[in-house]
């Protein structure tokens, strides 16, 4: 199997990770945790995971000229990025987070082209724009998964906030794969989130009553802090290794189609001839972002 398939995989595990977790975080907040506490619950569980695990990875010393893109990766992945899409996701529904967060993809493209110079050429274009299309269908046709959604249009502006800056982080953090080993990466981008969360987070986090958390909210803890942190975080910077930083963020479309898949599982959506058309079409719009360019 080669690199580029591996790193496919791992785009698609990350977004799946990511579908799920729409539902599992939503059912627990505020009830059990609320938001902010749950980020500094995310950041430091991960931080803990990945300085250990960083044991065994190669001793690397981080260039001087690249702390401003760590600091600058943490900011935007580990702090603005989780405040902003908790947050909404406790105002609003995970379908309609899933679907708001897929304007990620156009930011990304965006800023590669800008920052990092990424040639973008037509095909891949289209095949953005398809994916959008596809993602449109379901914000105007698709019906929502019916939970607690105090406030909608402010959770969904969240969204957006946590789409802009997740689409910075994944462009910042390109260059930075091609030269550390992703432990060695994903150990200071945690640290450095996690002392920029404290301040922000840890009234919250204090609130938990951890002595009489029942299981269910336990294990969804579990699953947001190993699952949708650790584990996703990871394979997308392995992803981000052999793939560009536009590719990755086209993943993204397919998070609305993978919730709605969960959704249906658990009996909280149905589906119908219009999920299946705007399936097909982000469907074939990942495809053509996806498809390796030919050369020259």
């Amino acid at each position: 199997m080669s690199k580029r398939t591996l790193a496919i995989l791992a785009a698609l595990g990350a977004n799946l990770i990511y579908a799920i977790n729409h539902t599992v975080a939503k059912d627990v907040m505020p009830t059990h945790i609320k938001p902010f506490g749950f980020i500094l619950l995310r950041v430091l569980g991960a931080s803990f995971l990945f300085w250990l695990i960083s044991i065994w990875a190669p001793k690397e010393k981080i260039d001087k000229k690249d702390w401003l893109r760590i600091m600058g990766g943490a900011f935007f992945g580990m702090c603005l990025n989780m405040l902003a899409f908790f947050k909404g996701l406790s105002l609003s529904t995970p379908i309609q987070s899933s679907i708001v967060i897929t304007i990620t993809p156009i930011v990304v493209f965006i800023l590669s082209a800008y920052l990092i110079k990424e040639k973008i050429k037509g095909l891949r274009w289209f095949g953005i724009f398809m994916g959008f299309a596809g993602a449109l269908t379901l914000i105007i046709f698709g019906q929502e998964l019916r939970m607690d959604a105090p406030n909608i249009p402010f959770g969904n502006s969240l969204f957006v906030v946590n789409a802009i800056a997740y689409a910075f982080y994944l462009v910042i953090v390109k260059p930075l794969t091609a030269k550390y080993h992703v432990f060695t990466l994903m150990k200071w981008l945690f640290l450095f989130g996690l002392i920029m969360n404290i301040p922000v987070t840890i009234s919250e986090f204090l609130e938990v009553q951890w002595s009489s958390l029942p299981f269910d909210a336990s294990w969804r803890m579990a699953f947001v802090v190993l699952g949708t942190t650790f584990t996703t975080y990871l394979l997308n910077v392995y992803a981000l290794t052999n793939l560009r930083a536009s590719t990755i963020g086209a993943f993204v479309y397919l998070q609305p189609l993978m919730a709605i898949a969960f959704a249906i599982i658990v009996g909280a959506d149905s589906l119908n001839v219009v999920k299946i058309i705007a399936a097909c079409t982000v469907l074939i719009g990942v495809y053509l972002v996806t498809k390796k360019p030919k050369e020259g």
